[in-house]
């Protein structure tokens, strides 16, 4: 038996980042900060997200930096080599399931109001 799930809730790092492609597919990467219980220190932990569908849409519409999600997927390895050095590079990336909107409406209005979007 193998089990690869990430569970995470955190506050996005940036405004999503959404591509549609002429096939109908939609894609949404997020950043997200996730303090530690366990860290003395302030600085969080920095995750990739990658969502795809309808899913990506409504982050699209309803995620905005700042904003606290809870999301549930998979840990995968995007892989690429380096055009200026030929390195093979790679980072961890989280393939988001389901995604939670975990701020209540008076939250992700504030945070609206804040990003000009009023």
């Amino acid at each position: 038996m193998t089990l690869n799930v990430v569970t995470l809730v955190g506050r996005v790092g940036g405004d999503p980042d959404v591509k549609y492609f002429e096939s109908g597919s939609v894609v949404c990467n997020l950043t997200l900060a996730v303090n530690r219980r366990t860290s003395k220190s302030d600085e969080p932990d920095w995750f990739n997200l990658e969502i795809w569908g309808k899913t990506a849409e409504v982050a699209a519409n309803y995620v905005r930096k700042g904003s606290l999600i809870g999301i549930t997927g998979a840990l995968k390895f995007d892989h690429w080599q380096d055009r200026s050095t030929g390195a093979n590079r790679s980072k961890p990336v989280i393939r988001v399931e389901r995604l939670d909107l975990l701020g209540s409406k008076r939250d992700n209005e504030a945070n609206a109001y804040n990003q000009g979007e009023f």
